[in-house]
């Protein structure tokens, strides 16, 4: 069977390759932190910088990319710092990646 997140040779009878069941608990263990602290950890792991890379693109559970799930996260708790109610998801924030940033000041990036 092959793993979910990066495709690579899992087992016979499991979904997860042994890096990324260890990237996964260290993903949920820590939810919530910032990317920089969860890309320590993930590095921390031991498993090797394409792995860990494939599995930020990878889809937990069909919520969204787990670099767009660390992107919410941390947009929330922002939104919540200033008192805002609304919560963002991670297809936002996916949305918002793909569009790109600002080209020039007066003028907002393209559709």
């Amino acid at each position: 069977m092959r793993c979910r997140h990066c495709q690579e040779p899992a087992g016979w009878w499991r979904r997860l390759c042994g890096d990324c069941r260890q990237l996964a608990e260290v993903f949920t263990a820590h939810r919530g932190g910032d990317m920089g602290t969860m890309m320590e950890l993930f590095l921390a792991t031991g498993a090797p910088r394409s792995k860990v890379e494939r599995f930020l693109e990878s889809d937990i559970a069909g919520a969204g990319a787990v670099r767009d799930l660390i992107a919410a996260d941390m947009t929330n708790q922002l939104l919540e710092a200033f008192g805002q109610r609304r919560r963002q998801t991670p297809d936002e924030v996916r949305r918002l990646r793909e569009r790109g940033a600002w080209q020039a000041l007066d003028r907002p990036p393209r559709e």
